[in-house]
């Protein structure tokens, strides 16, 4: 069963009412007993009423603001905030043109500060020792914003003006949702054109995209060495921490060195890199990631007093090993409140779709992928569709070559290609590209897929797929549940020739957003990872 992708998040970090707010409704309620005490009674009793109201109502407003962080309880789209968060909820803007419908139920393993659960005596009493981490986190935001609706501390006028530049930024956004914003104000670009169905509201995201070209800024942390710190592999199945890494450190656009100009500010260690340099393979001593990442939080923290003034949630890191995410629990602000980029993005492994943003693995064997991508066109594809991978990887794949391994020349499915057939070509001239999961959701035959112009047909759970909070996945892929697994031929044939034709076509518009380019260009995989980066900032408030 697939999971919903995410939307626009509606992370938040607030405060209460603050002197700014208030003024504008007291001074009026002031006037308008001067004027009234010249009068009569009446008007004294109308104007302490008034007043009254207005007092509770500030009371509300502050008290519904009370957490420091929020996030809505559903992983669907464009949703507003649940209820049964109020005591950790705000209304975050909208980026869908539709209304928002009623959120779901609050699901635990997805919401901000996730209770842990399980049946067997090991894993609750494992689950306990989390639960009270979660406990202490919940405690160390309400302490956090008593202590900051009581005015002890100090306002921090930099950052006052780094988030009145994001709410100017989330007003255009909104506006571009309107169809009176679209005629009047129209955003040409030469890179882009603001129509298809691949995106969930191209308007929006266009109008988003250039306001992040425009305004967003990004600081690097200059501590740590390398191998362990700013790079990591550019090729293989972890190539995006090295061309992130790589990409950001060079990118003056986004890159700023004032740090009280960012709005974010990025860990730059490799998960890769030190596991490669100091993992012990006989040991197998994972606590080496909780030495180094630990050590370097506390490091920044100590210098710096970015990461204490947000609690570490306008900070992010990047990873595409298996084991990011175990990477950034022994850090636990790290692992429940920051931003984390993951390709690894498996919510039944508490990545939070609201603050965390999946990223596509792209197993990169060459520096560019230009001279890999194209294909046949869909006159010319004799293969329906076809697989090659490990059999006994992961829950999914057994089930895939059980039912289709050498049982039909239409279902091509291979642990191995034989010696003659070249994997990618078979790609480019197979209708569907068959992306079953692994050990782990995340695949690289998704991207490799795209490449070939070839549907990807998408078999996980619980993955939340790269970008889809504006690329929609259902206008150029399939998604197969893994019970209809032995239905896929059926399911396959079931598409009509014109709605292939269009899948495919789509296949090659959102292509441009899954390339690696040197150097980076517009709209590739490195803007479209800083822009889910910029989406998740948005949403977050940090008032001071």
């Amino acid at each position: 069963m697939q999971t919903e992708p995410p939307g626009f998040l509606s992370l938040s970090l607030s405060l209460s009412l603050t002197e700014k707010n208030k003024p504008k409704t007291c001074r009026s309620m002031i006037c308008r007993t001067q004027i009234c005490r010249s009068n009569n009674q009446w008007c004294t009793l109308i104007s302490v009423t008034l007043f009254a109201v207005a007092f509770v109502a500030a009371v509300s407003y502050a008290s519904n603001r009370l957490s420091l962080l929020s996030l809505p309880s559903s992983l669907s789209p464009w949703r507003w905030p649940s209820s049964s968060l109020s005591s950790f909820s705000i209304h975050s803007f909208n980026l869908h043109h539709q209304p928002p419908p009623l959120p779901p139920p609050l699901n635990p393993k997805t919401a901000l500060y996730s209770m842990f659960h399980c049946d067997s005596d090991a894993c609750k009493k494992q689950n306990g020792k989390m639960n009270k981490v979660v406990s202490r986190l919940i405690k160390e935001l309400k302490d956090e914003t008593l202590l900051r609706r009581s005015k002890k501390k100090k306002r921090d006028e930099k950052l006052e003006k780094v988030e009145a530049e994001l709410a100017r930024a989330r007003v255009l956004i909104r506006d571009a949702g309107t169809n009176l914003s679209r005629s009047s104000y129209p955003l040409h670009d030469r890179d882009y054109v603001p129509h298809g169905s691949i995106y969930r509201n191209p308007f929006m995201f266009h109008r988003s995209y250039l306001l992040m070209e425009k305004l967003f800024k990004i600081y690097i942390y200059k501590e740590g060495e390398r191998p362990l710190f700013h790079t990591g592999p550019t090729t293989n199945i972890y190539s995006m921490e090295g061309l992130f890494l790589n990409s950001i450190e060079n990118d003056h656009n986004f890159k700023v060195s004032d740090p009280d100009k960012a709005h974010v500010y990025f860990l730059p260690f490799s998960v890769v890199m030190i596991l490669d340099t100091l993992f012990d393979p006989i040991i197998r001593d994972k606590a080496v990631l909780e030495r180094v990442i630990g050590d370097y939080v506390h490091v920044v923290s100590s210098r710096y007093p970015y990461w204490n003034r947000s609690l570490g949630s306008d900070h992010f890191m990047l990873s595409c090993h298996d084991w990011g995410p175990r990477a950034t629990w022994y850090v636990h602000s790290l692992y429940f409140t920051s931003i984390r980029l993951l390709c690894n993005a498996n919510t039944s492994e508490y990545f939070n779709p609201r603050k965390d943003a999946s990223i596509p693995e792209i197993n990169l064997l060459r520096t560019e992928t230009t001279t890999i991508t194209g294909g046949l066109p869909p006159s010319n594809r004799t293969n329906l569709a076809f697989f090659a991978g490990g059999e006994f990887h992961g829950k999914i794949r057994p089930l895939l070559f059980q039912h289709w391994k050498d049982k039909d020349e239409d279902i091509q499915v291979y642990e191995k290609v034989p010696n003659n057939v070249s994997y990618l070509d078979t790609m480019k001239r197979t209708r569907f590209c068959i992306c079953p999961s692994g050990f782990e959701v995340a695949s690289p035959r998704i991207v490799e897929a795209i490449y070939a112009e070839c549907v990807p047909v998408l078999i996980s759970q619980n993955y939340v797929l790269p970008f889809s909070d504006v690329l929609n996945w259902d206008a150029f892929s399939v998604q197969v549940s893994v019970s209809e697994i032995p239905n896929l031929k059926r399911i396959l044939l079931g598409i009509s020739e014109d709605k292939y034709k269009k899948l495919q076509e789509n296949v090659k518009k959102v292509q441009r957003h899954f390339l690696v380019n040197n150097p980076a260009k517009r709209y590739d995989v490195y803007h479209m990872i800083l822009h889910s980066l910029w989406l998740r900032r948005l949403n977050l408030q940090i008032y001071s």
